[in-house]
C-alpha cells in the first residue's frame, strides 16, 4: 500500500479534519540512461566551474538567483527558509466557490486525502456539503518546503485536492490569436452544424479511462523486456524509507465550531508540529588557555 507524503489535517473555518496526504497519480514513463557507446558505461554529469573547468564539491556548491544577465545574489540557507511557509502539514481551506469556476488549465496534479482515525464524521460532513452546494474549497498547502494553491474537490465517498496553478504562470489566453464572430463569418451553414452533432451524438459514451492506454510505452516496452532476455538484466530498487503513522484524533463538537465558523467568518489554523529532534549535539564551548603574562616573557628575554 502506498504510504501518506504526510499527516496532517484540513482546515475550514474553525474545524480540522486529520488527513492523510496520499499521491492520486502514477508515473509509468520509461526512463533512459546515456551511455558511452565505446564500453556501454553510464555517462556522469559533472559540476563544473564555467571559467576553470575544474570539478566542484558539493561543499562548495550555493545557491544564487540572476538577477541580471552575469549577475547573481548568493542566498544563504537561512535566506530561503526566512521565505518558507510558516504552516506545515495542513490544507487550509480559505475559500468555497463554484465546482465549474475554475477553468482546465488551473489544474496541474491530484492528491487523495485520506481521513485519518476517528476523523470520519468531520470528513463526511465537508465532503457532503460540498456536493450539495455544488462547491469546492480553494486554500494552501505546503508539500515538503513550497506552498501552493489547491482546489478541494468531491469525487464520489473520496475528496481529491488538486494542485493549482497560480494565475502569474499561465499565459493569458489573449496572447494568442482565436476565431471568433459568428458562424456566418466562417460559411458554416445549419447543414454543416447539424452533421457535425450528429456526429458527435454518434461517437458519444460513458467515460470509461480503462479503455485508453498508452500503446506507445506498451510496444517500447515489450522491445525492452525482449533486449533484457537476450542482452541483460535488471537490477531491483531498494524501497522507500518508512513514513511516519496516521496523526492522532480527538472527538470534537461540530455544531459548536459550525455555529462559531459562521459567526466569526474565521478559521483556527492548525497547530504547527513540535519541532523535530535533529540527533544533533551542540559543540561545547572552548575555554580560552591560560597566556603568560606578558612582563614575564619580556624579563626572561633580558636575563637572556
Amino acid at each position: 500500500m502506498a504510504r501518506p507524503i504526510w499527516t496532517g489535517t484540513l482546515s475550514f473555518g474553525l474545524l480540522n479534519v486529520p488527513v492523510s496526504l496520499m499521491t492520486g497519480e502514477r508515473r509509468v514513463d520509461l526512463h533512459f540512461r546515456m551511455l558511452d557507446a565505446r564500453n556501454k558505461k553510464p555517462i556522469r554529469y559533472e559540476r563544473v566551474n564555467a571559467e576553470t573547468g575544474a570539478e566542484v564539491p558539493w561543499k562548495d556548491v550555493v545557491k544564487a538567483f540572476e538577477y541580471d544577465k552575469g549577475s547573481y545574489v548568493v542566498l544563504e540557507p537561512e535566506d530561503i527558509r526566512s521565505a518558507a511557509p510558516e504552516s506545515h502539514e495542513s490544507i487550509d481551506i480559505e475559500s468555497f466557490v463554484a465546482h465549474d469556476a475554475l477553468a482546465p488549465q488551473f489544474f496541474e496534479k491530484p492528491y487523495y486525502l485520506v481521513p485519518g482515525k476517528k476523523a470520519e464524521k468531520g470528513y463526511v460532513l465537508l465532503r457532503e456539503t460540498l456536493k450539495k452546494t455544488g462547491r469546492i474549497g480553494i486554500g494552501r498547502v505546503v508539500i515538503r518546503t513550497r506552498e501552493y494553491l489547491c482546489a478541494v474537490i468531491p469525487q464520489g465517498d473520496a475528496i481529491v485536492m488538486n494542485l493549482l496553478r497560480y494565475p502569474q504562470e499561465l499565459v493569458p489566453i489573449d496572447e494568442y490569436a482565436f476565431p471568433g464572430g459568428s458562424l456566418a463569418a466562417f460559411r458554416i451553414n445549419k447543414a454543416e452544424m447539424a452533421m457535425a452533432e450528429q456526429l458527435i451524438e454518434s461517437m458519444s459514451g460513458p467515460w470509461k479511462p480503462e479503455h485508453y492506454k498508452d500503446e506507445f510505452r506498451e510496444r517500447l516496452g515489450k522491445v525492452i523486456q525482449k533486449r533484457i532476455k537476450s542482452k541483460g538484466v535488471i537490477k531491483a530498487i531498494d524501497d522507500e524509507p518508512e513514513a511516519p503513522e496516521d496523526a492522532a484524533t480527538n472527538v470534537v463538537d461540530f455544531m459548536a465550531l459550525l455555529k462559531k465558523s459562521i459567526g466569526t467568518n474565521k478559521r483556527t489554523p492548525a497547530k504547527s508540529p513540535p519541532a523535530r529532534k535533529t540527533g544533533r549535539r551542540t559543540a561545547p564551548r572552548k575555554t580560552a588557555s591560560a597566556a603568560k603574562p606578558a612582563a614575564a616573557r619580556k624579563r626572561a628575554k633580558r636575563a637572556g
